[in-house]
């Protein structure tokens, strides 16, 4: 899992009351590997954001200095711990480029919590830390694949680097976002124990799915064989040069010689394809049954509905044209969105949506947001209505909150929301847990409906405190 170790961008200012420092600013992921005859270990990787670091001038160019320090605890005690000081690389010229670094621990089989603090130790502010819990499983029996790590780059290496892996340095890609301009995506990954099988040879079958519809890229659907071995390295690029905008979910099975499926692992990434999302609108011409439908003070409303449903680069654009207040623009584009969401009837797509947007804006609206800018609606707008949706306002313990039930998303089953109104006013539910891919997971939900009367449970267990009473059924309904 991913954290993005900041303060989210409250200022050092604010921090401090005086420092000018920059605030340090790093993302943690961990990876989950085997090795024979060490057993099972995590791998901690850390990218530090190059720009938000204090620097020193040395020999014509910069140099700075951070401390870490590293706490993995099992039941509430100390089981693995690191406390160093990290030298960023030499900045030469005042060129300041991201750096990373990566840490090891051998752990058995078990839930474990990670506890992280940096400080930069050319700054007055106040360290960063976080903690996180993780979930070792265990790779020493059964045939299993370790999880998937990206590679921002893979070079041949030697065994001094820290990043060295089965003859290659790989430094790590961290973020899941892949721009036009990164057209393939470098994956590595290790099959374990395949040694076991009867046979001596396994295939492994490598597909990519839409996240939203579950319609396969039948293209990078691929199957490879490979000899049997305790340990097999698997270092592949994926081409996502005619990969649309969208969510995507790489998948890889093993296989045995009958086709019997043995083990697999995913990797969710985002991909932003701008010559697909362009839209040109020079030559549009406006229909005017289409038109007819969007008064002139509400053209900015729709155009901005249509956030929920675009994709990222999408989304940009219509930002980008909300502020210039442009109406013939926005029409144009509103109109030309829907020639390409429903090619063949797009005037009846488009009032479908409207009616759907009017529906959030009288069901969800509030002061302060519209209907489809609310975590209810956007959800709404999203993904349709729910089959079911289980309210509770009156709990003597939760805050007001609403779960929904979808029998299907695309591809995926039985999947819930959970929305919560902690300010107890103005119809202002935000969403406080999902188990559909791509939306917020909050292991400490629980304990976020029910703040107002309990107290915190530990790092170990941040729910130990939430206990069944009258009227107090979240858990219950989410586990339906």
């Amino acid at each position: 899992m991913k954290l993005l170790i900041s303060l989210l961008f409250l200022t050092v200012f604010a921090l401090t009351g005086l420092s000018a420092d920059k605030q340090l600013r790093a993302y943690l992921d961990n990876k989950q590997f085997y090795a024979p005859g060490i057993g099972n270990y995590v791998e901690f990787h850390l990218q530090f954001v190059g720009r938000s670091v204090n620097y020193e001038g040395k020999d014509n160019g910069l140099i700075g200095k951070l401390a870490v320090r590293i706490e993995i605890k099992k039941n509430g005690v100390i089981f693995r711990s690191d406390a160093y000081q990290l030298m960023t690389p030499f900045m030469k010229d005042s060129i300041v480029e991201d750096f990373y670094d990566i840490k090891r621990f051998t752990l058995e089989p078990g839930e474990y919590s990670l506890f992280i603090e940096l400080q930069d130790l050319n700054s007055s502010s106040e360290p960063l830390s976080v903690s996180h819990l993780i979930l070792v499983e265990d790779f020493a029996d059964a045939i299993a694949i370790s999880d998937i790590e990206v590679a921002e780059v893979a070079t041949k290496g030697n065994e001094n680097s820290p990043f060295f892996r089965s003859g290659y340095n790989i430094i790590p890609r961290l973020s899941t976002f892949y721009p036009q301009e990164l057209s393939t995506l470098p994956v590595y990954f290790e099959v374990y124990n395949s040694n076991q099988l009867d046979d001596s040879v396994f295939a492994i079958k490598q597909t990519v799915v839409d996240a939203k519809t579950g319609i396969e890229i039948e293209e990078l659907t691929q199957f490879s064989r490979h000899t049997s071995s305790a340990v097999v390295p698997i270092l592949r690029k994926i081409n996502l040069e005619n990969v649309p905008t969208g969510k995507y979910i790489t998948n890889f099975t093993i296989y045995n010689r009958n086709m019997l499926e043995l083990s697999s692992q995913s990797y969710v990434f985002e991909r932003s394809n701008d010559l697909e999302n362009n839209l040109s609108t020079a030559n549009l011409v406006l229909d005017p049954s289409f038109q007819n439908s969007i008064t002139k003070d509400s053209v900015g409303y729709y155009l901005e509905s249509l956030i929920p449903i675009s994709r990222p680069n999408g989304v940009r654009n219509i930002i980008a044209l909300s502020k210039e207040k442009n109406e013939l623009e926005a029409r144009k584009y509103i109109q030309m969105f829907w020639s390409m969401t429903a090619p063949e009837n797009a005037y009846e797509g488009w009032m479908k949506y409207k009616a759907q947007v009017q529906l959030v804006q009288r069901s969800f609206g509030n002061n302060f947001q519209e209907g489809f800018e609310t975590d209810r609606g956007r959800v709404y707008l999203q993904y349709g209505a729910p089959t079911n949706i289980i309210p509770n306002y009156n709990s003597m313990s939760e805050y007001p909150h609403e779960i929904w039930q979808y029998n299907k998303i695309g591809k995926f089953s039985n999947k819930r929301f959970i929305f919560y109104n902690p300010d107890l006013t103005n119809n202002a539910y935000r969403l406080l847990h999902s188990d559909m891919i791509g939306e917020l997971k909050n292991p400490s939900w629980p304990l976020e409906l029910n703040k107002r009367n309990t107290l915190p449970g530990n790092v170990d267990n941040p729910n130990s405190n939430v206990q069944d009473s009258f009227g107090r059924n979240a858990q219950e309904n989410m586990r339906q």
